[in-house]
């Protein structure tokens, strides 16, 4: 037992280093995200709403039922359910009602209020799909931060063992007498400020994860770590395909943003169409079935000395209607109730008719409801016109920026060997006695801050690519 409870823990052990040890790609992190983060669970929550709202709509062309019924109790004078005469004495009663009703004709209405909440909920997919894609952008850009701040983690780790290796070289030609105190003193200062550049880049990669986390759900304790693809593989377009008018052509068609102001306009339209037609009359059919039931006595007659077959009991009916007579070949000698299921049987009513509803005055209501539905339609189709906007600026400024990242990219690659180069230079000067060691720290912070712009400038190109690629419909592609 001893053994297999240490087998068991070792591979617990061995279960858990795998999993803190996985990696998480693009790809991997954007799913997680579209699973998980909290905003797009709302959104979605509200697509499930107006899909709700759309099946009752439909449902609403039904004819509906309802039941009505239950016991009361009566005391004083009232009047008798039953037979409709007044009475005087306490009674507990019944009544069990069915009713239906549907509309026959009424303009449409109906109908174009199920085709308007088809559209909403078309637009509330589109607006779950645009926040998905907001998500997915942001998820790529904390990404590429991260990737950025390992590479700046990276120059500058490299910065200081460069720093430390020139202070280990300068001490020893200053114990030989060959160099004076100043040169280490200088070299201690810019070991002392590489290490402080390094802790700060650690400290960004940190914060970046947490951030990056933050946008996933995912919680903080969480072992994380990405994958580091180098920044020259990750494919990208040429830019000469992504001409911004191009782009916009293919933005307008597949956007989530434009999808929901289409939609939008369209539900609007029936929205107008349903509140026309309730400037109109209506035609509607009703039908019901009722009893009731009441646990009173009646009296009981019996016949006395000479009667006429015309009266056999001290009641007549007439027309439906029963009426007391007087008598004198009757004689009351008790009282009965009528049984329940009787009762509910001899009291049994049906109707069915017709209903014409026509508007005439309901304080403004109908057409003021009509009149707002159609400035709904003017303001979703200018908030359409300025989306659009919006997207072609966007775009351009997309690509300008592009453009100018590849530039700088371009430049600063210059920049590196330029500085690679004068930094050798100036080493092979230094370690011969023919330059200074401020010199020298002078090159190599140059060389440095090129290297670090230089990968800014990567990623900083790759990211306004990724971002032009997105307005085409495409995704993101790593």
């Amino acid at each position: 037992m001893r053994y297999k409870l240490i087998i068991l823990l070792a591979l617990l052990a061995f279960s858990a280093t795998v999993q803190a040890q996985e990696k998480w790609g693009l790809l991997k992190c954007v799913e997680y995200a579209m699973a998980n983060n909290i905003s797009i669970k709302q959104v979605d929550l509200q697509s499930k709403i107006a899909a709700l709202t759309l099946k009752q709509s439909k449902l609403g062309q039904l004819p509906n039922f309802n039941f009505s019924g239950g016991p009361g109790f009566n005391s004083g004078r009232n009047q008798d359910p039953t037979s409709f005469s007044l009475i005087t004495q306490s009674f507990i009663s019944a009544n069990m009602q069915l009713q239906s009703s549907a509309d026959i004709f009424n303009w449409f209405s109906k109908r174009n209020t199920i085709a308007a909440n088809e559209w909403e909920l078309k637009a509330a997919r589109a607006n779950t799909d645009k926040l998905k894609n907001d998500i997915a952008l942001s998820v790529a850009n904390g990404y590429l931060q991260i990737l950025l701040a390992k590479e700046q983690e990276k120059i500058a780790s490299v910065q200081l063992q460069q720093s430390k290796a020139q202070l280990t070289n300068t001490r020893k030609l200053v114990d030989a007498g060959n160099l004076p105190e100043l040169n280490a003193a200088e070299l201690e200062a810019q070991v002392a400020r590489d290490s402080s550049n390094v802790i700060s880049a650690k400290g960004n990669v940190i914060q970046g994860v947490l951030s990056l986390k933050a946008l996933m759900a995912l919680d903080a304790a969480t072992p994380f770590e990405i994958e580091t693809p180098p920044v020259d593989k990750i494919p990208v377009d040429n830019i000469a395909d992504l001409q911004p008018e191009t782009v916009y052509a293919l933005a307008l068609a597949s956007m989530p943003q434009q999808l929901f102001n289409d939609y939008k306009i369209k539900a609007a339209q029936k929205t107008s169409a349903a509140a026309k037609g309730s400037l109109y009359p209506s035609v509607s059919m009703f039908g019901g079935l009722s009893s009731n039931y009441i646990n009173s006595k009646i009296p009981v007659y019996q016949p006395t000395g000479t009667f006429s077959n015309n009266f056999l009991s001290p009641q007549v009916t007439v027309n439906g209607t029963t009426y007391k007579v007087s008598s004198a070949d009757f004689t009351q000698t008790g009282s009965r109730k009528t049984a329940f299921l009787t009762q509910l049987d001899q009291n049994f009513r049906q109707s069915v008719g017709l209903s014409v509803s026509v508007p005439i005055f309901n304080g403004y209501t109908a057409r003021t409801n009509y009149f707002r539905s159609r400035i709904n339609i003017k303001n979703q189709e200018l908030q359409k016109e300025a989306d659009n906007q919006t997207l072609k600026q966007n775009i351009y400024q997309a690509y300008n920026a592009a453009v100018v990242a590849l530039e700088k990219l371009n430049a600063s690659k210059k920049s590196v060997e330029t500085a690679d180069r004068t930094f050798n230079f100036a080493k092979r000067r230094y370690d011969v006695g023919l330059m200074g060691t401020f010199e020298l720290i002078t090159n190599q912070n140059n060389l440095f801050r090129t290297k670090l712009e230089y990968a800014l400038n990567q990623y900083d190109y790759v990211f306004k690519m990724k971002v032009l690629e997105f307005y085409k419909g495409q995704g993101l592609k790593f």
